[in-house]
């Protein structure tokens, strides 16, 4: 297959493969399987050794296993409901009797031979002191070859089952002689790897463990190689481009006179190398690191003002209205009418004159949600495009905000720390600034870690903070409540909370589901004070600034990840008061859980916490799906392979340093994946 159609094939619809029509295709769709590229790199969750037999005298409660044995009658069956009966089937192996046990639709029975061998692969469990095997899957004994095997196991959706998966992939790979390496010779030999079309075949149906480790270390290599790749190519275009300097930086002392504070040596830093930025006809793209609390904001805002006292316009957008309004607020009163400040988000009301009145100027300052990269924003003389929260932004998308002029600087604020080492590696389009150290007057919060034993005690503190006239936020991981998970839902609570334990305190609900005019409603009342208690979802986690309110009280706090729970504390401690965080947590007896716990209620540094939840959880869980705003990795852990990728950043750099733009022949692979990558991920295209 030449190189033209290989790459034509991998990206052929799921249809294009053996046994899948529109029903299966719809199925595959739901896992975001859509075209062969998806399925050949739709890599197993987990696997499972088949090779050898237990005997039934051998089996142990609890464990996967693979009985053999030779049937000597026909399975027994019990109508459960009208599609379903629950079939037995007792097998002797010359050791013992099992009955394995399934569920199975009476028009599609499961049928066996008397007489014949068969093996069964299940969970052994037990019943009224009997052993039972929950069959999963049974071949006859003479097709063994593919039963006693490591299997792979794959994620599902309603109406997919794992053979069929595996049956799809097998599939797959049959329309490829061989898979088109990335890496020559010479380089998979100088970094140990083995050949893609080896790594992929065995990391679906490995021979063995030893193999499946070798082939999941060139996918990791391959992976974080072409992530690594993508940003520094990224960051070499941005670098190629110009943009207008800001001449006089002096308007920073101007503006840090009027500020009621004096800025930190941190925030003194990090603002002199912003505006050093600035000053450099070169496109920036820094990253603002801080702490929550640390002042990152008022960094930001020095930067604008001393923008626009040069003649230019500057724009930041937050990921949601609430957080947009905040900042338009803030900001407001920071520059008390020395800069034309206009606010634009999905609900503002006569966007046309807007659209009109920032493209001629008129507003200096822009503040938004992604409102703000519709095509009908126009922001002419645009020279720095600020994104809060950065990790719910993608790199395209701040590639589109950027591009609302000729070329303009880029900065970004993360209250979500992470590494430095890691952060160096992650954000390589980015520059990064650190703000290290805390504004004075800012509170400590006392956090505790409790069971549902203090629950009366934590509500009458509560009681007695509203009566001091103080506010508190009540926090649950679900909005409805959940069949499937023991855990408290914010309606559920709100109702509650409003009818038996505080009947006389004003409450208010907030959660992502609301539109946007009943959130704002919602979150203005708190602030205004005419709320004493808000339940909410984790819409609350990120900027919102309530300086009264001095309670923070999570429910099922086991739900959320450390650095999601410290962001959350960070809501309280904003003002005057004495402020305290309460860690409600019913699974204290589970060791990982309780030492989650106890870190959360001994530190107070972000970036400790984080660290120690990319220990505890790995990178998946911390980050999320695109938690910040990359693709999501399939193999690759960005703490556990930190030495892999290292490796992946010096080769990276080595291509570059030889092919600048991608073109000689051997980097046409390299140069389709990446461009695949990242146009699949955030649906712009980024290289052109």
């Amino acid at each position: 297959m030449d190189f033209q159609s290989y790459i034509k094939t991998l990206n052929t619809d799921v249809t294009y493969i053996k046994g899948v029509g529109e029903k299966r295709k719809i199925m595959l769709n739901r896992l975001s399987l859509y075209n062969v590229w998806d399925i050949i790199y739709n890599f197993p969750k987990d696997y499972e050794d088949r090779r050898t037999f237990v005997k039934i005298c051998d089996a142990k409660e609890g464990e996967r296993c693979c009985i053999k044995a030779v049937l000597s009658s026909f399975p027994m069956q019990k109508r459960i409901k009208k599609n379903i009966v629950l079939c037995a089937l007792p097998v002797n192996d010359g050791t013992g009797v099992i009955f394995v046990k399934w569920f199975s639709n009476p028009k599609y029975p499961v049928k066996f031979d008397l007489g014949a061998g068969y093996i069964f692969y299940g969970k052994v469990t037990k019943n009224f002191g009997k052993l039972e095997l929950e069959m999963l899957e049974a071949e006859r004994a003479d097709n063994a070859e593919n039963v006693l095997k490591i299997m792979p196991v794959y994620h599902l959706t309603k109406g997919v089952t794992q053979k069929f998966v595996r049956g799809t992939v097998k599939n797959a790979f049959d329309k490829f002689d061989i898979f088109y390496d990335i890496f020559d010779d010479f380089t998979r030999e100088r970094y140990s790897l083995c050949s893609l079309d080896f790594a992929l075949r065995q990391m679906h149906f490995p021979s063995d463990f030893e193999t499946l480790a070798k082939a999941r270390e060139r996918l990791v290599f391959e992976e974080l190689f072409i992530l690594q790749l993508s940003l520094l190519y990224i960051r070499k275009n941005r670098e190629q481009k110009t943009t207008e300097r800001v001449r006089d930086i002096s308007y920073k002392e101007e503006f840090e006179k009027t500020l009621p504070f004096t800025l930190t040596g941190a925030q003194q830093n990090v603002l002199n190398e912003v505006l050093c930025d600035l000053q450099s006809e070169k496109c920036a793209n820094r990253l603002i690191q801080g702490d929550v609390g640390s002042g990152k904001t008022v960094i930001a805002a020095a930067a604008m003002y001393v923008c626009v006292k040069n003649g230019f316009q500057s724009a930041l957008m937050a990921p949601t209205e609430i957080l947009a309004v905040q900042h338009y607020e803030t900001l407001k009163k920071m520059f008390d009418g020395r800069v034309n400040i206009c606010l634009l988000t999905s609900s503002t009301k006569g966007k046309k004159k807007l659209y009109e009145a920032i493209e001629n100027g008129e507003f200096d300052v822009i503040i938004g949600t992604h409102a703000l990269l519709n095509d009908n924003v126009k922001i002419p003389k645009l020279i720095l495009a600020v994104t809060d929260e950065q990790h719910r932004f993608g790199v395209n998308q701040r590639s589109v905000l950027s591009a609302k002029t000729k070329a303009c600087n880029v900065l970004v604020m993360s209250a979500t720390p992470i590494p430095r080492t890691l952060a160096l590696i992650l954000y390589g389009d980015l520059d990064i600034s650190i703000v290290n150290s805390m504004p004075k007057g800012r509170q400590k919060i006392d956090t505790f870690c409790v069971n549902e034993s203090y629950r009366k005690r934590a509500y009458s503190f509560v009681e007695k903070e509203i009566e001091k006239g103080r506010q508190a936020y009540i926090v649950c991981p679900l909005i409805d409540e959940s069949e499937n998970l023991d855990v408290m839902s914010g309606e559920k609570m709100f109702a509650h909370l409003a009818n038996e334990v505080f009947p006389t305190r004003k409450i208010g609900l907030l959660h992502g589901k609301m539109k946007a005019d009943e959130k704002d409603k919602v979150m203005q009342s708190f602030k205004n004070g005419e709320l004493d208690i808000l339940v909410s979802t984790t819409v609350i986690e990120v900027g919102v600034d309530v300086p009264n309110a001095t309670i923070m009280l999570i429910e099922n706090a086991e739900r959320f990840g450390l650095s999601q729970l410290h962001q959350l504390r960070g809501r309280v401690g904003r003002g005057e008061h004495k402020s305290y965080c309460i860690l409600f947590c019913n699974a204290l007896d589970n060791e990982k859980t309780a030492e989650r716990m106890k870190i959360m209620v001994k530190s107070s540094d972000g970036f400790e916490i984080a660290k120690k939840d990319l220990e505890l959880r790995g990178f998946g869980e911390f980050f999320g799906t695109r938690q910040h705003g990359l693709p999501t990795l399939k193999v690759a852990n960005l703490f556990t392979d930190l030495e892999i990728l290292k490796h992946a950043q010096k080769l990276c750099y080595e291509v570059l340093s030889r092919d600048p733009n991608l073109k000689h022949t051997q980097n046409r692979l390299i140069f389709a994946r990446i461009k695949a990558l990242f146009n699949k991920f955030d649906g712009r295209d980024i290289f052109n």
